[in-house]
C-alpha cells in the first residue's frame, strides 16, 4: 500500500515491458499516468527532463508521449504546460528549442482533436496569447536566423512538423500573413536538401512534404473546394520548374512535394505534372548519376495517380483516363530497366524498387476502378519484368520483386485481368504459400522461379535474370540458381521441340545484350556452366546445327577487341565446350582458340591453353591419335607466358599437327 496502485503499475511495467522504449513511453507512460496521483507528475517530468534530453529520439518520443497523455489533463496542458513551452521553443539552447517546438505541436493537436471529438471549437482550449505565440515561433526563429547551420538540421523538421500539427488541427489562420511564411519554410527546406548532412537529409524531405499536404488541404481551398488559380498556378509552375534544377536533392525534394499536392491543386494541371516527373525519370549524359531524383519521381507518379483518381472517358488534365494511361505506364516500366552503377553500386536498384512498387499501386487503382484501361500487353510486360527481377541475384531487389509479382498475382477484389498462363503461375505459386515463401532465401526462390522457363509468355524475361544470377559472384545465389537451371534442362532433354524454343530464346538473350557487359559476361559464364553440365547434349551429334553455329558467332562478336579479362576468360571457357558439336564449325573453334593462344594478355593464353588441354582430355575422338600425344605436349609443356615470338611459334606448331590454317598477323 506504500505506493498508489502499485500492483497494476508492476504488472504493466514489467522488466520486459519497459525494455522496448518506444512502448515504455507511448503506452506504458500513458497507463500509468491514467491514474491521477501519477498524471501531473508524469507530464512535468516528460517537460522538465526529457524534451530537453540530449538524445533525439528520446525528446521526439516524450512529445508523443505528452500528445497521448494530454486527454486526461487537457486543461492543464492548455493553462500551465503550454505556456511554460513557448518559450523555451524559441529559447537559446538547441535541444530545449527542438523538443519544445514538437511538444507544442503535440500537445495543441491533441487539444484541437479532443475540442472536435467533444463538439467544440479547435481554439476551446486555447488563449489568444498562445495563439499567438504558435504564430510567433517561425517568425523569431526567421528572424534570429536560426534555421541556418547543423541547428537548422534540427529546426527545419521540428517547425515543419509544426505546420503540420496546426493545419490539421484546422486552426483559424486562414488570410493570416503566418501562412505565406509557413510556405517559404517548406520551399526553402525542399531547395536546402543539398545543404544538410545525409542524415537529416531524409527527415527534413519527409516533414516538408508532410507539412505542405496538410497546409494545402487545409489553408488553400475554398468554399467550393477548389484552389485559387492564381495560387495553384504559381506554385504548380514553381514545383515543375524545379524538377529540372541542376541538384540532385532538389529534384528529390519537389518531386515529393508534387506527389504530396491535394487533389483540387493538380486539377487541370495533371498532364504538366506528369510530363515534369517523366522528365525526371529519364537518364541523360549529365544525370546518369541522378538515381535518387528517378526513385522519386516514380514514387511521385503513382502518387500523383492515387490522388487523382481513375476515370476511362474523363480529362487528361484531371484523371487517369484512356489518354494518358499509356504514358503513365511507359514512363513506370521504364524504371524497370534502370542498371545504373556507380561508386555507390548498383544505385539503379532504387529506382527498379521504386518503379515496381508503383506500377503495383497504379494496377491496382485501375483494376478496382475501370479495369479495362488495363491493356493485355501492359499487364504481359509488368509481369514479365516482375519475373525477370525475382530471378536476379541481389536478394532484396528479388524479394521484393516476388512480392509485387504475387500480390498481383492473388488479388482478388476483383482479380487482375489478362495475366498470361495464371493457372500455371497458380500451380507454382500457390496462395497457401504466397505469405512464407522467402524469396530473399536463394534456396526458395530459384526452384520456383525457375520453373516459369516452361511458360513461353515468361521465358526471355526469366532466361535474361538467371543470367546475371547463374554467371554472377555471389556463391549462394550462384549455387541455388545455377542448380535450378540445370535441373530444369534435365527436364526437358527428351522434348526435342522443348529444348529448341529454350536455346532459340537463349540465342536471343546473347543477342539483344551483346557488348551490355553487365548481361554479356555472366551469360558468357552461364553457357560455360551449361556447355560443361550436358545441358545440350542432344545437339552434339547434329551435323552444323544452327544452335552451336550461331553460338560461336555471338561469342567471337563478344569478344572483338575487347580487354575485359573477365569476358575472355569466360568466353574461352564456350569456344571449348562448343569442339564437342560435330560439323565445319569445329575447325572455326579451333581457330579461334588458337588465336587466344597468342593473345597480348599472358593470363589468357594460359587460360585458353589450361582449358583446351581439359577439354581434350574429355573429347579426345576430335584429334587424329597420331597427333594426340605431340598437341597435348605442346599443351601441358609450353610455358604460355613467356614472348609472344616464342608461344606463337609453339601455337603454329599446334595449327600444323592438328591442320588449322595458321592464323596471320594483320598488318597495322
Amino acid at each position: 500500500g506504500t505506493f498508489p496502485h502499485g500492483i497494476d503499475i508492476l504488472t504493466a511495467a514489467d522488466y520486459f515491458a519497459v525494455g522496448n522504449r518506444v512502448n515504455c513511453y507511448l503506452t506504458i507512460s500513458v497507463y500509468i499516468a491514467g491514474f491521477p496521483e501519477y498524471t501531473q507528475p508524469m507530464i512535468d517530468h516528460l517537460v522538465d527532463m526529457k524534451i530537453n534530453h540530449w538524445d533525439s529520439v528520446i525528446r521526439e518520443l516524450a512529445t508523443k508521449a505528452l500528445h497521448n497523455i494530454t486527454p486526461q489533463a487537457p486543461e492543464y496542458m492548455a493553462n500551465v504546460v503550454l505556456p511554460r513551452l513557448l518559450p523555451l521553443s524559441v529559447g537559446s539552447d538547441l535541444h530545449t528549442r527542438h523538443g519544445a517546438i514538437l511538444a507544442c505541436a503535440e500537445i495543441t493537436h491533441a487539444l484541437c482533436k479532443l475540442a472536435q471529438e467533444n463538439n467544440r471549437s479547435v481554439t476551446y482550449y486555447f488563449s489568444e496569447k498562445s495563439l499567438e505565440g504558435l504564430k510567433q515561433i517561425h517568425q523569431e526563429l526567421c528572424s534570429r536566423q536560426l534555421y541556418r547551420g547543423l541547428g537548422g538540421e534540427l529546426m527545419r523538421p521540428a517547425v515543419c512538423t509544426l505546420i503540420e500539427k496546426l493545419s490539421l488541427s484546422k486552426m483559424p489562420f486562414r488570410g493570416d500573413p503566418v501562412i505565406g511564411g509557413w510556405q517559404w519554410l517548406i520551399n526553402d527546406s525542399l531547395r536546402h536538401l543539398t545543404l544538410v548532412s545525409s542524415a537529416a537529409r531524409q527527415h527534413i524531405k519527409e516533414s516538408a512534404v508532410s507539412a505542405l499536404a496538410a497546409l494545402c488541404n487545409e489553408f488553400y481551398i475554398n468554399e467550393r473546394g477548389e484552389a485559387d488559380p492564381a495560387l495553384q498556378d504559381e506554385l504548380v509552375t514553381q514545383y515543375v520548374a524545379e524538377l529540372q534544377n541542376a541538384e540532385e536533392m532538389i529534384r528529390c525534394g519537389f518531386s515529393r512535394a508534387l506527389g504530396a499536392l491535394p487533389r483540387f491543386l493538380l486539377k487541370g494541371r495533371l498532364q504538366q505534372v506528369l510530363e515534369g516527373l517523366r522528365k525526371v525519370t529519364v537518364i541523360s549524359p549529365e544525370d546518369v548519376s541522378f538515381a535518387e531524383s528517378r526513385r522519386d519521381a516514380l514514387i511521385a507518379i503513382a502518387k500523383v495517380c492515387q490522388t487523382v483518381g481513375v476515370k476511362g472517358d474523363g480529362s487528361q488534365e484531371e484523371y487517369v483516363c484512356r489518354d494518358n494511361v499509356d504514358q503513365i505506364y511507359g514512363t513506370l516500366l521504364t524504371g524497370v530497366t534502370d542498371y545504373t552503377t556507380d561508386s555507390r553500386g548498383d544505385v539503379g536498384g532504387w529506382v527498379r524498387e521504386a518503379a515496381m512498387s508503383s506500377l503495383m499501386e497504379v494496377t491496382l487503382l485501375l483494376v478496382q476502378k475501370e479495369a479495362e484501361l488495363l491493356s493485355a500487353n501492359v499487364c504481359k510486360q509488368i509481369m514479365c519484368w516482375l519475373a525477370q527481377q525475382a530471378a536476379e541475384k541481389i536478394d532484396k531487389f528479388r524479394a521484393h520483386a516476388g512480392s509485387v509479382f504475387l500480390t498481383l498475382l492473388h488479388f482478388d477484389h476483383p482479380p487482375v485481368p489478362h495475366i498470361p498462363h495464371r493457372e500455371e503461375l497458380e500451380r507454382i505459386f500457390p496462395r497457401s504459400e504466397a505469405e512464407t515463401l522467402n524469396w530473399n532465401a536463394a534456396a526458395e526462390a530459384f526452384p520456383r522461379i525457375t520453373r516459369l522457363l516452361g511458360l513461353p509468355a515468361f521465358r526471355y524475361h526469366v532466361l535474361l535474370g538467371l543470367s546475371v544470377s547463374v554467371g554472377g559472384l555471389t556463391e549462394t545465389t550462384l549455387r541455388y540458381s545455377a542448380q535450378s537451371l540445370f535441373d530444369y534442362m534435365k527436364r526437358i532433354q527428351a522434348d526435342g521441340s522443348a529444348l529448341e524454343s529454350f536455346c532459340g530464346t537463349l540465342l536471343r538473350v546473347f543477342e539483344d545484350n551483346l557488348r551490355n557487359e553487365r548481361v554479356s559476361v555472366p551469360l558468357l559464364t552461364m553457357l560455360d556452366q551449361m556447355l560443361a553440365n550436358g545441358c545440350f547434349d542432344m545437339f552434339t551429334e547434329q551435323e552444323n546445327h544452327p544452335f552451336p553455329v550461331k553460338l560461336f558467332s555471338l561469342c567471337k562478336e563478344e569478344i572483338r577487341r575487347s580487354k575485359d579479362i573477365r569476358k575472355l576468360r569466360s568466353s574461352i571457357g564456350v569456344f571449348c565446350g562448343l569442339i564437342q558439336f560435330q560439323g565445319d564449325m569445329r575447325e572455326k573453334v579451333f581457330f579461334q582458340l588458337f588465336l587466344l593462344l597468342c593473345h597480348p594478355f599472358p593470363v589468357v593464353r594460359k587460360t585458353t591453353a589450361s582449358q583446351l588441354y581439359e577439354t581434350l582430355l574429355t573429347f579426345g575422338e576430335v584429334l587424329e591419335p597420331a597427333v594426340t600425344e605431340q598437341v597435348m605436349a605442346i599443351l601441358s609443356d609450353t610455358n604460355w607466358e613467356a614472348e609472344l615470338p616464342v608461344v606463337r611459334e609453339r601455337r603454329n606448331c599446334l595449327c600444323d599437327l592438328m591442320k588449322v590454317p595458321r592464323p596471320q598477323l594483320v598488318p597495322k
